[in-house]
């Protein structure tokens, strides 16, 4: 049996007829003529290789072969109707969607427990994938594949195929361990400049923000640790020596903000943006701008 000739149009023809038993009364219950509807009976018979419906004096009556198609055709047309009606309509709180949210590590720690507890009261039935990326253009590879539904991280490169919308900064601070002898007294560039550094950079790039900002003002620090993973440096720092410099947020969320001295950054560091970015191809659907909405509308806190 070739089923490549089947369209949408023939199935919801034979869910009407099993449902009136009569040709006429089956084409006004789905606007077509009488003709039209012979002709998609005819059609599923050939392709079917059965008579489906026999005439009777009380109608037409179903074939065995008939009713065995009539339960699972009709439930696979009621649920192509509910999803084009997903598409047109949302309400969070009945629904089982599945988002898929690719993040940066510091949204993945900031933001992502925050989100959870919201939908749970908001939308319990909701299903979130996550996985994460680490190079900020990595989200437009991500985003032009389907990969995610959005992504959280800083702004990638300006695309006009790629949305976003700011979300929250991150302010740098300079942290020390709390009894290092230089969290005693107020940090200024010089004493910054006579200290070790250690450097976060999650792309593996040995020259941060804070290099390029000391390069221009005609200075260079001392970087002793390279790393890259953000959120082993307040431990690191607590336990060393050394210093770095760090979006406040990464202090607060890793948890050992304790042990550390946790001073202004004597060096004039721009805050780092994050934004949601999705791809204009998901701009309009509802449930799609719904999530990016409830997102942007949530507190992360300080």
């Amino acid at each position: 049996m070739d089923l490549h000739g089947i369209d949408l149009n023939l199935l919801v023809a034979f869910d009407a007829l099993m449902a009136e038993r009569n040709v006429t009364r089956a084409g006004i219950r789905i606007g077509r003529t009488q003709p039209a509807m012979s002709a998609a009976l005819s059609r599923l018979r050939g392709l079917l290789g059965d008579e489906l419906f026999i005439r009777s004096p009380n109608g037409l009556q179903p074939t065995p072969r008939a009713l065995d198609l009539a339960e699972p055709l009709g439930h696979a047309l009621s649920e192509i109707q509910r999803t084009l009606a997903f598409t047109q309509t949302f309400d969070p709180a009945v629904s089982t969607a599945t988002f898929s949210i690719a993040l940066s590590d510091h949204p993945t720690f900031k933001l992502l427990p925050v989100l959870i507890d919201a939908l749970r009261e908001k939308a319990p039935g909701i299903t979130l994938r996550i996985q994460n990326f680490v190079a900020r253009d990595d989200a437009i590879g991500i985003l032009d594949a389907g990969q995610a539904d959005l992504t959280i991280g800083v702004p990638p490169t300006s695309t006009a195929r790629i949305l976003t919308q700011p979300l929250f900064e991150e302010h740098f601070v300079c942290v020390l361990r709390r009894d290092h002898p230089a969290a005693a007294s107020v940090l200024d560039l010089d004493s910054f400049l006579s200290l070790s550094h250690l450097l976060v950079s999650p792309e593996n790039e040995r020259f941060g923000l804070v290099d390029a900002v000391l390069a221009k003002m005609g200075h260079k620090r001392r970087l002793a640790v390279t790393l890259s993973n953000l959120y082993a440096a307040p431990l690191l720092i607590a336990r060393s020596d050394l210093i770095a410099t760090l979006m406040e947020g990464v202090v607060t969320a890793s948890g050992h903000s304790g042990a550390l001295a946790i001073m202004p950054c004597p060096v004039p560091v721009a805050p780092v943006p994050f934004a949601l970015a999705w791809h204009r191809r998901n701009d309009a659907h509802p449930a799609q701008r719904w999530f990016r909405e409830f997102i942007a509308g949530l507190s992360f806190g300080a």
